[in-house]
C-alpha cells in the first residue's frame, strides 16, 4: 500500500510540474509587438466606389418632335455598338417605326375623307348656288313684266290697274327676298367650305409634321466622338429594345475626354463629412498602378435608395485633375475623399487604445517592461486615433495585450 501511494505522489508531482513547465514556457512564447507613436498630418477620409464619366459630353437625341405628334415613347431597333468612334453624320440609330407608321396610315386615310368630303362640299356649293341664281333671274324677269303689265293697264279699269299693282309688289318682294336668301346661302356655302378647309389644313400640318418626325427616327452622330450608351435611372445601359420618352429621347452621349469626373454615391453616415472643394484620390480598377488626384465639384442635398443598397446614398462628383489617354467612361473606381486633415499631431493605431470603465489607456513600453497609461484621445480615421495627451513622440507602445495586463501599475494623468 504504501509503494502505490509513493507511486501516486510521484505522478502528481510530475504532472504539476509538467504544468508549472508549459505554463512557463507558454508565457515565455508571447512576443509583445511594439509601433512607434507617431507625429505627423493626421488624415481623415470617405472611401466610395465610383464610375467614370466625361464632364462635359454631347447627347445624341432622337426625334424632337414626339409629344407633338402624340407619340410619347419609341422602341431602339437598332443601335451602334459602344464604344464605336463616329464622325459627323454617321449612322447610331434606328428606332421602330411600326407604331408612327399606324398613325401615318390612320392620318392618310382621314387625309382623303376630308378631301373627298372638301370636293363634295364644293361641288353641291357651287350647284345649289347655281340654281340660287337662275331663280334670281327668273324673279327679274317676272319683275319686269309686272312692270309692263302695270304699265299697260293704266286704260283699263281701276280694279285690273290694282290687281297688275299687287302682282308687281308680290313679285318685287319675293326678288328681294331671294337675293337676300341667296346671299345668306352663299355665307353658309363659305363657313362650311372653311370649316372643312381648317379641318383639312389641320390634318395635312398633322401628317407633314408625321413625316418629318418620321425621318428623325433615323438618328445620325451630331459631332465626332465616341459614342457611350445612356445610363437609365436605376444603372441600366440603353440598348436595342430599350425605350427613349418625349421626357428624355436621349439615346447615347460623345462624351469629351479632355476632362473626366467619377460618380460616386456616399453613405448617409458619412455624407455630413463631404464638402464641396476637398481634395480626393482616385484609382482607376483597371489600372491600380496608376492614381490621380481630384476635387469634390458636387454633393446632392437628397438622398437616394440605389438598387441592392439598404441605406440611403448621397450622389458626389469628383473632377479628376489629370487627363489620361486609360480614362473611359464606365470604369469603376476607388475613391478616397480626404474629409479633414489635422496638421501636428500624435497618433496611434487603434488596436493600442483599451479601456477600464470611462479610462482609455495603452500599454507603454518602460525598457523591458509595460505599464497602462492613461491618454486623452480625439478624433480617428479608419486606421489611427490621435492622442491629445499621455504620451511623446518617443514612446513606444504595445499593440498585443501583455500576459500580465491586469497585474501593470495604471499610470494616471
Amino acid at each position: 500500500m504504501k509503494y502505490k501511494k509513493h507511486i501516486l505522489i510521484g505522478l502528481a508531482v510530475l504532472i504539476v510540474g509538467g504544468l508549472w513547465f508549459f505554463l512557463r514556457e507558454e508565457s515565455h512564447t508571447f512576443e509583445a509587438i511594439q509601433v512607434p507613436v507617431v507625429r505627423g498630418d493626421f488624415t481623415i477620409s470617405v472611401y466610395t466606389s465610383g464610375e467614370l464619366e466625361a464632364k462635359n459630353s454631347e447627347n445624341i437625341q432622337g426625334p424632337q418632335g414626339l409629344r407633338q405628334v402624340g407619340v410619347w415613347n419609341a422602341q431602339i431597333a437598332e443601335l451602334i455598338p459602344e464604344g464605336t468612334v463616329v464622325r459627323k453624320g454617321d449612322w447610331v440609330a434606328t428606332l421602330d417605326r411600326t407604331e408612327i407608321s399606324n398613325r401615318i396610315q390612320d392620318l392618310e386615310t382621314e387625309l382623303e375623307k376630308l378631301e373627298t368630303s372638301y370636293t363634295q362640299i364644293m361641288l353641291d356649293t357651287t350647284m345649289d348656288l347655281r340654281n340660287a341664281r337662275d331663280e334670281l333671274v327668273n324673279l327679274r324677269f317676272n319683275y319686269e313684266e309686272a312692270q309692263i303689265n302695270l304699265e299697260q293697264s293704266q286704260f283699263e279699269p281701276p280694279a285690273t290697274i290694282r290687281q297688275a299693282e299687287i302682282n308687281l309688289d308680290k313679285i318685287e318682294r319675293a326678288y328681294e327676298q331671294a337675293q337676300e336668301n341667296y346671299q345668306l346661302r352663299r355665307r353658309q356655302a363659305e363657313a362650311r367650305m372653311q370649316e372643312i378647309n381648317a379641318s383639312l389644313t389641320q390634318v395635312r400640318r398633322r401628317y407633314q409634321n408625321m413625316l418629318n418626325v418620321l425621318e428623325e427616327f433615323v438618328i445620325y452622330a451630331p459631332d465626332d466622338g465616341m459614342v457611350i450608351y445612356r445610363r437609365n435611372w436605376d444603372g441600366s445601359r440603353v440598348t436595342v429594345g430599350s425605350q427613349i420618352s418625349t421626357w428624355d429621347n436621349t439615346v447615347a452621349t460623345l462624351p469629351d475626354f479632355s476632362v473626366m469626373m467619377s460618380r460616386t454615391y456616399v453613405n448617409e453616415i458619412d455624407i455630413s463629412k463631404v464638402r464641396v472643394n476637398q481634395p480626393a484620390e482616385i484609382v482607376v480598377d483597371a489600372f491600380p498602378d496608376k492614381s490621380f488626384t481630384g476635387l469634390v465639384t458636387e454633393v446632392a442635398n437628397i438622398g437616394e435608395q440605389r438598387p441592392n443598397q439598404d441605406a440611403r446614398v448621397f450622389e458626389v462628383k469628383i473632377q479628376i485633375n489629370e487627363s489620361d489617354t486609360i480614362m473611359r467612361p464606365a470604369m469603376t473606381t476607388k475613391n478616397t475623399i480626404i474629409t479633414h486633415v489635422e496638421e501636428d499631431v500624435l497618433f496611434i493605431p487603434i488596436e493600442g487604445i483599451h479601456a477600464l470603465d470611462t479610462i482609455s489607456y495603452v500599454f507603454r513600453c518602460t525598457g523591458s517592461r509595460s505599464q497602462r497609461q492613461q491618454v486623452i484621445t480625439g478624433m480617428r480615421n479608419e486606421n489611427e486615433i490621435i492622442i491629445r495627451e499621455g504620451l511623446t513622440d518617443s514612446d513606444m507602445i504595445l499593440l498585443n495585450v501583455p500576459p500580465n495586463a491586469d497585474d501593470l501599475p495604471l499610470i494616471l494623468l
